[in-house]
């Protein structure tokens, strides 16, 4: 993927994109944090202002209060400050994998800006150390399991806390070191977290949001990329074009599935002459291909709406509004749009990958290939009775996609009754996200190996006596595919050649769609 110069990633009262999210976490863009004076002072004003309410003795859930449940346990004036440092100390009991680096930095960024906003009652120097960890990828070691997603993502938030306090591990400099050295090393003195500043880091939903921006980038990728497999598909396949009619879409004008349609005519050529047809209609993943690929396409919209109006949200809780006066207590820490829209997600790719193993199936088997060798095996014919070609990769592919349709079930509709029964009604969203990621990476697997899989049926048909010129832009495509991809004329392990080109695709190498 070629990288254009991004400007700055300001954190402050200009929203982000998604497109910011994923420039910062491929470490593509600086950052900066906005710094003039008014802005400046609305975040002081709502640290002052609860000052002041501690001057008074005022009653605010996790700040004069116990967490949850125990929000009707008073807590002293003279133990409040030690409270932040209890709320991410017994939250430290996250399990499973690290996230990696790239989801990290989504997450920083999914939660200073939320901070930004400036009804969180923090103080500009949490922000501002926030802002240097991104700036100097200083990444907190996150573990992606233990959040209901409301109150937030508590747990594995209590990392980016206890980090930031000087606690727990990071990786800097690509080294897994103490929170404490690392400060230490910078000059820095680790933050002491006033009263609502842990609650304000931790009770949100910026581990589900940064998640869904990653996991909405890759599949806006993958939208593209299956639909130029499928446009090479119909020509290894002998296709009918006239599937992919304007007029006919006219007539059923999902705008998402136009747009497929026009993209595959793009590739096709469609005006080009055309070879000989084996069947008026051809089978459904071809012929069906807009109309499964198109959901998606109409779905983004939509989807980028709902992560987009989170990302850019004050999802703590309690809001302090300075300006009135007010502590207003809620649950803006509930993750319900973003279960949904992962939930949504993982479902649209799960049906891209089925989509495209049903090609794959298509292209190895004689019966329906309309006339390639069987597996797609370039072998002579005095070897052919040793080659079995892409036989393995069509096994593999199937059960990639098996286990992408099994991982839709939908993660919103588990919730758990936790936490003495306060947090009685959770969305799942950091589950849901979770499982969106793992969908995708199955999915683009089913895409990189019918990827090869079609570039090697378009070679062999380009070898027959009445082949055909490739249109422009798939002719670019198998030529560029081939320098890394060789065709299999002896069978070969081909584990390398399909992790190169999942590489590709999580580099987004190749250039498609506008």
């Amino acid at each position: 993927m070629t990288t254009q110069p991004h400007e700055p990633v300001t954190f402050g009262q200009t929203p982000l994109r998604i497109e910011d999210v994923l420039a910062l976490a491929n470490r593509q863009v600086p950052t900066r944090l906005q710094d003039d004076a008014e802005y400046r002072e609305r975040i002081a004003k709502g640290a002052r202002f609860l000052d002041s309410l501690l001057d008074k003795e005022g009653v605010i859930y996790g700040v004069t209060t116990g967490y949850g449940d125990s929000c009707v346990v008073a807590v002293p004036l003279e133990h409040v400050e030690a409270l932040p440092r209890h709320l991410y100390t017994f939250h430290g009991c996250g399990l499973g994998k690290l996230l990696d680096a790239q989801a990290t930095r989504a997450v920083l960024a999914a939660r200073l800006q939320s901070l930004c906003h400036g009804v969180s009652g923090v103080r500009i120097e949490l922000l501002e150390r926030l802002q240097a960890f991104i700036a100097h990828d200083i990444l907190p070691l996150i573990p992606e399991e233990g959040s209901v997603g409301a109150s937030g993502d508590l747990t594995p938030l209590s990392y980016v806390a206890a980090t930031l306090s000087g606690e727990r591990e990071v990786l800097f400099n690509g080294e897994r070191r103490l929170a404490a050295d690392v400060h230490r090393e910078l000059g820095w003195t680790p933050l002491v977290l006033r009263p609502k500043e842990a609650l304000a880091l931790m009770n949100g939903t910026a581990v589900m949001t940064g998640l869904a921006c990653l996991a909405y980038a890759r599949a806006d990728y993958l939208l593209k990329l299956a639909t130029r497999i499928t446009a090479l598909n119909v020509v290894a396949l002998q296709g009918n074009p006239e599937h992919f009619d304007e007029r006919l879409f006219a007539a059923k004008p999902h705008p998402g599935q136009m747009q497929v349609a026009a993209w595959i005519r793009q590739d096709l050529a469609i005006d080009a002459p055309t070879a000989p047809l084996h069947r008026l209609q051809d089978r459904y993943s071809l012929r069906c291909a807009p109309h499964v690929l198109g959901v998606l396409a109409d779905s983004l919209n939509w989807l980028r709406g709902f992560i987009e109006i989170e990302l850019n949200s004050a999802n703590d809780n309690p809001i302090i509004d300075a300006e009135e006066e007010r502590v207003l207590h809620g649950g803006h820490f509930y993750g319900g749009h973003i279960a949904f829209a992962m939930d949504s997600l993982k479902t649209l790719v799960a049906n891209v990958a089925d989509l495209l193993d049903r090609q794959l199936a298509l292209l190895v088997d004689v019966r329906y290939n309309h006339g390639l060798p069987s597996n797609l095996s370039g072998a002579t014919a005095q070897r052919a009775m040793l080659n079995h070609g892409f036989k393995a990769v069509q096994i593999g592919t199937s059960a990639w996609t098996a286990e992408a349709l099994k991982n839709t079930m939908p993660a919103s509709v588990f919730s758990r009754s936790t936490e003495c029964h306060n947090q009685d009604k959770v969305s799942m969203g950091t589950i849901a996200a979770r499982d969106a990621i793992r969908v995708l990476e199955l999915t683009e697997q089913v895409a990189a190996a019918t990827l090869l899989a079609a570039n090697q049926g378009v070679w062999l048909r380009s070898r027959a006596e009445d082949a055909r010129p490739l249109p422009p832009a798939l002719a670019a495509m198998h030529t560029e595919l081939s320098k890394d991809f060789p065709p299999v004329v002896e069978d070969r392990a081909l584990e390398a050649e399909l992790r190169l080109c999942l590489a590709r695709i999580a580099q987004q190498h190749w250039r498609l769609h506008a």
